[in-house]
């Protein structure tokens, strides 16, 4: 079912009558709004093949490569799982998301599964350009030493490491136990894991409803000067821009699809 107005209007309606704080930083700010991912991948085409009497929503894309699952009763921590098949370009790869991931950090991942693809970023580049600390090439932690991306390689036969993120309780120099996580697969493509970065680094606030859940008591929270229209205003605008995006991308599909190869040249034939 594509996404519709009256979807896009419960959205501003719900925020319309919500105070906005500036929240920070991102990594303890909660799970804000699922419909920031949601409502993304509906616009450009993902239906939902779920049952619709049931809190878990799972969404498929047009060419049933890629599925995303939200599942609030799962009992693993994980809440968001992000699977995709393996296809004539790529193998098949995996990241899930526990349940206080800010719902607008995955969607700079989910995002970037609309459109062409971009060419792969230096991952770290813009955690290190937002201050965060970094203990060795494969880890960073924030400045309040909260959360920690680390890149790991399991095994020797494992050719690239795998990404790994966790928000944990403050202990001293051993993290305590776990508020939220992030696992992307050592295939998971790289252009998908540097907006995640991005936007999970990004020192600017998230905003969120007064009374709203944060991920940790200590996340810091002011009003914002943002008003609840604004906020509103902006997720619809960000959803007309995924829908071109997914529009322009199956254009051109299309017409690589519909493009005859050109044919060899015909070399001359050989003189007796």
């Amino acid at each position: 079912m594509p996404l519709n107005d009256r979807q896009l209007a419960a959205f501003a309606d719900k925020h319309a009558w919500q105070i906005p704080f500036d929240t920070s930083p991102r990594h303890l700010a909660g799970p804000g709004d699922a419909r920031h991912v949601t409502h993304g991948l509906a616009a450009a085409g993902w239906n939902t093949v779920s049952d619709p009497l049931s809190p878990e929503i799972v969404l498929r894309s047009p060419d049933l490569r890629l599925s995303l699952q939200f599942d609030p009763q799962s009992a693993t921590g994980a809440w968001w799982r992000l699977r995709s098949e393996p296809f004539t370009d790529g193998p098949a790869w995996y990241a899930e998301f526990g349940e206080l991931v800010p719902a607008e950090v995955l969607a700079a991942l989910t995002d970037a599964l609309i459109g062409a693809p971009s060419h792969p970023a230096d991952p770290w580049a813009p955690v290190t350009s937002a201050g965060w600390h970094r203990d060795s090439e494969s880890t960073a932690r924030s400045p309040d030493s909260m959360c920690r991306i680390e890149q790991r390689q399991l095994s020797e036969s494992q050719e690239l490491p795998s990404w790994h993120i966790e928000t944990s309780e403050p202990r001293g120099e051993f993290s305590g136990p776990r508020i939220w996580h992030a696992h992307l697969d050592e295939r998971t493509p790289p252009h998908l894991v540097a907006p995640f970065l991005t936007a999970l680094a990004d020192p600017g606030p998230l905003q969120r409803g007064m009374y709203e859940r944060t991920a940790h008591y200590s996340a810091v929270q002011k009003p914002s000067p943002l008003p609840p229209q604004q906020v509103a205003a902006a997720h619809t605008n960000r959803i007309k821009s995924l829908r071109t995006q997914a529009r322009s991308a199956r254009r051109q599909q299309t017409e690589l699809a519909t493009t005859p190869a050109k044919a060899n040249p015909a070399r001359p034939a050989a003189r007796r």
